[in-house]
């Protein structure tokens, strides 16, 4: 008999993700009623927010009637609608929970919700049993899936109705064991802009991993028609776009304007559509220019938009579209730099070369590495951080562009004293052509990114690091 007045809660397993529901049963002399799915309350109670797209109903005439080991290429969320069932699930995925198995008896007070790559298997413990499955893609007849042998002897699942007394399939009974069977993979994430500072500094965060794939301009074009069919989105799980326009001077520019909105806000739309069509995951780098620069505080997630010239303009655009992506991350950074051409080196030579600069001494912010910045794009994604908008810098002191030019001087062997700060006023005057406005304090609160349990290296001691190994590779190349 089903049991009536259960509230509605979850149970966590020992397959990651793979979590079962007590559901609410209302019942009297008629009959009974439940919510099978009720989003805002199964997601307030931690189901994860995982978008179906499909209903289907699976009717088993006799008791025994046993389906599965199978692994689809989407998740479920499966309800008993009447009789009972005995559940088997085995989580086929790679990684260290490969082969677990948890078993549990589902009736119309029960709910399972099955992650992608989690083997799912039932057998029917009365006759006219039923059960439901919301699923988060559309069922297609040409779809592949993993599948083991539900009598798999490592698997040792105690089946109620022993199977060879139970109604399965040819195709079942053929399946492989647990041994033949190759773990499934994570779903991909695709890395675009992978020839820039930070797509190369992804690259060694996620290097040799076989489910990451990188692509630059050449190979992906973000700003084609066809770029909804131009991969097979459903195989993918997250997007990192560190694809950009940043030439912000050249942004100002007829042809620059034109190029940035392409890339910045065009291109990030049609990303943004393909992320809600597949329930991707779609991370986005932001820019501290989306701020006008005059607060007299580091600025936080939640201030309001300001910027000051074209490309910040587009930036913001950009940020304001990924917000309407469910699973989203939003990256904001600041004058970062990478393996790649960029201020430290471009100090770094005149040093080398005895040039004194002057450099820029009212503009205040925080250098961040490329390295910094993919880390912590990293840590986002891994921890499954709540989805939202993160300040990413390193830490420490916030300093000006002429407080940095002197510290590397210092950190490569020569003079601070040669760097001599100017205003920006004084610096721009001398330079030709259409020069961006800057925001004046591009200083970041990392409070939130910290609370998430992600550390930002200290400024200083990055810094000294970036210059030690400039300084080891200019050598390198030089003596060749």
């Amino acid at each position: 008999m089903v049991e009536h007045g259960k509230a509605l809660r979850q149970s966590t397993t020992a397959i990651p993700g793979l979590t079962i529901w007590d559901l609410p049963v209302h019942g009297d002399n008629r009959g009974w009623f439940k919510e099978n799915w009720q989003r805002e309350k199964m997601v307030a109670a931690g189901l994860p927010d995982f978008g179906p797209v499909q209903n289907n109903v699976s009717f088993n005439e006799a008791a025994g009637t046993t389906r599965g080991v199978h692994a689809e290429p989407w998740d479920k969320l499966i309800s008993v609608a009447a009789g009972r069932v005995f559940g088997a699930w085995v989580d086929l995925r790679a990684g260290p929970t490969f082969g677990t198995v948890v078993t549990a008896e589902l009736d119309a007070a029960k709910a399972v919700f099955v992650p992608r790559g989690v083997g799912n298997a039932f057998q029917t413990l009365e006759p006219g049993t039923a059960y439901t499955y919301l699923v988060n893609d559309h069922y297609s007849p040409t779809a592949t899936y993993t599948s083991v042998n539900p009598a798999d002897s490592t698997l040792d699942i105690a089946w109620p109705i022993p199977l060879e007394q139970a109604e399965l399939s040819a195709k079942d009974r053929a399946n492989p064991g647990l041994a033949e069977v190759h773990p499934i993979p994570p779903r991909k994430i695709l890395v675009l802009g992978a020839d820039g500072q930070l797509g190369r500094a992804l690259r060694v965060v996620y290097g040799g991993l076989g489910h990451v794939e990188f692509a630059d301009r050449t190979q992906l074009d973000l700003t084609a028609p066809e770029l909804g069919a131009a991969l097979r989105w459903r195989d993918y799980d997250t997007v990192i776009n560190a694809a950009a326009f940043t030439a912000v001077d050249a942004a100002e520019t007829g042809p620059g304007r034109l190029a940035a909105w392409s890339t910045n806000v065009a291109a990030v739309a049609a990303l943004a559509r393909i992320a809600v069509e597949h329930q991707l995951t779609l991370v986005q780098v932001s820019s501290d220019y989306v701020f006008d620069g005059t607060a007299d505080r580091p600025y936080r997630e939640d201030d309001p938009f300001s910027p000051l010239g074209v490309y910040g303009q587009t930036k913001a655009a950009a940020d304001q579209i990924v917000t309407t992506v469910p699973r989203h991350y939003i990256v904001r950074t600041a004058w970062v730099i990478g393996d790649g051409p960029n201020f430290v080196r471009t100090m770094l030579s005149l040093a080398e070369r005895g040039v004194n600069p002057a450099v820029v001494n009212d503009q205040f912010g925080r250098l961040t590495s490329a390295g910094e910045l993919a880390a912590a794009i990293e840590h986002l994604i891994r921890t499954r951080a709540a989805f939202g908008t993160y300040h990413v810098t390193c830490s420490g002191d916030i300093t000006t562009w002429a407080d940095i030019a002197r510290q590397v001087f210092a950190l490569a062997g020569h003079d601070p004293g040669r760097v001599t700060g100017v205003s920006s006023e004084q610096y721009f005057a001398s330079i030709a052509g259409p020069v961006a406005p800057r925001p004046r304090n591009s200083a970041l609160d990392l409070a939130k990114i910290q609370s998430c349990g992600y550390r930002p290296t200290d400024t200083a001691k990055m810094l000294t690091s970036y210059v030690s190994s400039a300084k080891a590779s200019s050598g390198k190349a030089g003596s060749r």
